[in-house]
């Protein structure tokens, strides 16, 4: 259930979640899931000690890249990339590895390190014409740090290659090019419009949006003593990784 919520409603998958781990905390796929539900809610810190109670659970070192972007929304970028260069990452699978090489150029670009970001990014898996599931998001980075670092062109020719290799329209790519094209779209019927083939004239402006709420609810849970405190002591050293 709470899986199937993530992408449609969030915060009713994080309703989920919290009644899951009352019935089966000790469940290395009960706290995945409770992980990736408050990661969806931006509940970073409580992600963050969900993906840890399930990795000692299994062992496994899947959720490091994940692990890694809870830091990030942390605002604690440094120790993302302490993570990038950790030994787990030469333990994942290819997928693991470009994730966690986004994670790692996203930290860089907390840190205003953008040049950093760009070569982050580069490797065999971009440079690669065959197209596995993560290459659009791989691409779209590459393109986005680019047009960060003031490279438009370079940026539109990848936004180009990430939307020829985006087949099931998981990022934007289309819109970002349509943007740097200077395309605009007008919605052509009006809320209260009956007759779909009348085109106002004039574009709407823009619509405004809601700022996005940056704070980070602190996570405490005093029935599962199992869950992890977060330690959020900021002197973690930054990597040196390029």
């Amino acid at each position: 259930m709470v899986a199937r919520l993530l992408d449609e409603d969030p915060e009713q998958a994080y309703a989920y979640s919290r009644i899951a781990l009352r019935l089966a905390s000790r469940v290395a796929a009960v706290r995945e899931a409770a992980g990736f539900a408050a990661y969806a809610t931006q509940k970073y810190a409580e992600a963050l000690a969900e993906f840890r109670a399930s990795r000692r659970m299994t062992g496994s070192v899947d959720l490091w890249p994940v692990m890694a972007d809870c830091e990030r929304g942390l605002g604690r970028p440094e120790r993302a990339m302490d993570m990038a260069g950790g030994p787990e990452v030469q333990k994942l699978d290819k997928a693991g590895q470009v994730e966690m090489r986004l994670v790692a150029a996203g930290a860089r670009r907390d840190m205003g390190q953008i040049d950093a970001a760009i070569v982050t990014l580069q490797g065999p898996e971009l440079a690669s014409s065959a197209v596995h599931s993560w290459t659009p998001r791989l691409r779209y980075a590459y393109a986005d740090a680019l047009l960060e670092a003031g490279r438009e062109d370079e940026a539109r020719e990848w936004f180009g290659k990430a939307l020829e290799a985006d087949k099931d329209g998981a990022t934007d790519a289309s819109d970002r090019l349509a943007a740097l094209d200077g395309v605009e779209f007008v919605d052509a019927m009006g809320e209260d419009d009956e007759h779909p083939a009348v085109v106002e004239a004039e574009a709407p402006g823009a619509a405004e949006q809601d700022d996005e709420d940056d704070g980070v609810e602190e996570y405490y849970d005093e029935d599962d003593l199992e869950i992890e405190e977060v330690d959020d002591d900021d002197d973690a050293e930054g990597s040196a990784k390029a």
